[in-house]
């Protein structure tokens, strides 16, 4: 009897065999389909010329250098507005800042801030599950209805709008306070420890979140002036104050990417750094007051042309790192058209979750671009500051307003492959290309119902 049940036994032991190294595989498989966990970097006022890997000759920023080294470096990386809070409304929400209703800067005394009716990134990844989190300057509005808790965020800790926004540069009762969720923490700030203390936050975060989907949108609030930077940087990069806070900055990236690779997070983390806008290099006045601010506390935006405020390059076009091992291949530069408002679809896509088709959203999915299988996702990008809309431009041409309008505006054509720079207007010698991006210009107009520009 046991000798006939032998061979029934020995193939039921055969294909057990055979399932187990299935079952032991189909755990980590299991495991890579969890949605990408997302951290977006955000510095504030930091130019594109003010990386060593973007040119800058002394300041020194190792680990923004190697994470552009084993992902991809965009040359042609553009915010929506050359300001603090439509640039930023423009980043979570994906939408240029006219549709949200936030083209200016918000002042402490504020009543408005980012409407209920706009679908955050932070809020969209909650329905799909994520931990979210918001660190540093916040600067969408800074009254009830409209704290990062109150529109995605399951916790928040920072600024509520720009460290300058205090007596003497702005006159206001309100004093600057650093905030955890929605109750004021100390006032007034000590903004040498801001840096420091932000990144402890984002690490503490990255540890207690590891076993889920999250998503980490750090903030910073340097280099917007007054500068400030913890005591282990006084006097440390050879770029001077404003180099010390760059490259404390640069330690913040590497302790959050050391983080991710001590938790076993780095595979499946999709890491981003950028700014907000270009160096505030032209400030006025008022910002000299008591002689704490120094005309050169402001970055650089290299070769380019123009600064924070400006439609000219300087003023938008910003650097930007991505970096994922495995997902996004190494040595990468690329001076392809993208967008801040991109990064909303593409995050959404990554996690499952659907763009609404309820309003326009004007990015579009730009991993394809990351991983170098694609160029640009754009035919076109309109640049705005604040509510005017000045310039458009293609894969190549810009077409900028030069003047105001009620003043017999001109227009100026510029070549952006062969003069990045804007110095030579080529409009005389290529009609049909103002032509067609006058058109455009004239088109979005109408579409988002502001002035025309001409």
């Amino acid at each position: 009897m046991l000798a006939a049940l032998l061979p029934a036994l020995r193939r039921r032991l055969s294909l057990l065999v055979l399932l187990l190294p299935g079952i032991a595989c189909n755990a980590p498989r299991a495991e890579a389909q969890r949605p990408p966990n997302i951290v977006i970097l955000f510095a504030d006022d930091l130019g594109y010329g003010d990386l060593s890997s973007y040119g800058h000759p002394t300041i020194h920023t190792p680990r923004l250098d190697r994470m552009a080294q084993n992902g991809i470096k965009l040359t042609a990386f553009y915010v929506a507005s050359a300001a603090c809070t439509p640039s930023r409304a423009a980043l979570l929400t994906g939408r240029y800042p006219i549709r949200v209703g936030l083209p200016h800067v918000l002042g402490p005394d504020a009543e408005n801030g980012i409407p209920a009716s706009e679908i955050t990134m932070a809020e969209a990844l909650k329905e799909k599950g994520y931990r979210t989190a918001a660190i540093g300057k916040w600067h969408l509005g800074a009254r009830a209805g409209f704290f990062p808790t109150e529109h995605g965020f399951d916790a928040y800790f920072g600024l509520l709008y720009s460290n300058d926004m205090m007596p003497p540069w702005v006159q206001t009762e309100r004093p600057l306070a650093l905030w955890r969720g929605t109750e004021s923490i100390e006032h007034p700030v000590d903004q040498t420890t801001l840096t420091r203390r932000y990144t402890e936050e984002a690490v503490q975060f990255i540890r207690t979140a590891k076993d889920e989907p999250f998503f980490l949108y750090l903030a910073h609030s340097m280099p917007h002036v007054p500068l400030f930077r913890s005591k282990a940087f006084e006097g440390r990069s050879a770029g001077g104050r404003y180099g010390d806070v760059i490259e404390e900055i640069d330690w913040s990236t590497g302790q959050i990417l050391d983080a991710l690779r001590e938790e076993g997070l780095a595979d499946n983390t999709l890491v981003i750094f950028t700014s907000d806008n270009g160096p505030w290099s032209e400030m006025p006045d008022r910002m000299f007051r008591e002689d704490k601010i120094k005309p050169w506390d402001a970055g650089t935006a290299g070769s380019l042309r123009g600064s924070k405020a400006t439609t000219f390059e300087g003023g938008l076009r910003v650097p930007f790192i991505a970096y994922w091992p495995g997902r996004i291949p190494p040595q990468q530069v690329s001076a392809e058209l993208a967008t801040a408002m991109d990064l909303y679809p593409t995050v959404l896509h990554l996690a499952g979750a659907d763009v609404p088709r309820d309003r326009p959203v004007d990015g579009k999915d730009m991993m394809a671009l990351l991983e170098g299988k694609a160029g640009s996702p754009h035919d076109y990008f309109f640049y705005m500051y604040p509510d005017r809309l000045d310039a458009v431009r293609d894969a190549r041409w810009k077409l900028r307003v030069h003047g105001e309008p009620e003043r017999n505006a001109t227009l100026e054509l510029f070549d952006l492959v062969s003069d990045p720079y804007e110095r030579f207007d080529v409009a005389a010698d290529h009609p049909d290309v103002v032509q067609r991006l006058q058109a455009q210009l004239a088109a979005f107009a109408e579409e988002t119902e502001v002035a025309m520009p001409f």
